[in-house]
């Protein structure tokens, strides 16, 4: 879910992660992981800006990060003549 929710091929999220696309595959599969492999596709998924729900009565789940709204910068002061 995801994966699919950043549209990301399973190839892109291989590279995204630093693993092979099997490991991607197996994963999705349900497979059991090394723990550290699950924590680097984690943190990879939410820097991308998945956001992780722990069971709240409905299931776990995933959301995406609301977008920030684009600051404006300041503008510079005009040099004085």
């Amino acid at each position: 879910m995801a994966r699919g929710a950043l549209n990301l091929s399973i190839p892109q999220l291989a590279e995204l992660v630093g693993v092979g696309r099997g490991t991607i595959e197996r994963l999705e599969a349900g497979a059991a992981l090394k723990a550290s492999t699950f924590e680097k596709v984690q943190a990879a998924l939410e820097a991308a800006g998945v956001l992780f729900i722990s069971a709240n009565g409905e299931g776990p789940g995933v959301r995406l990060r609301e977008a920030k709204p684009a600051r404006k910068k300041a503008a510079k002061p005009k040099p004085e003549k």
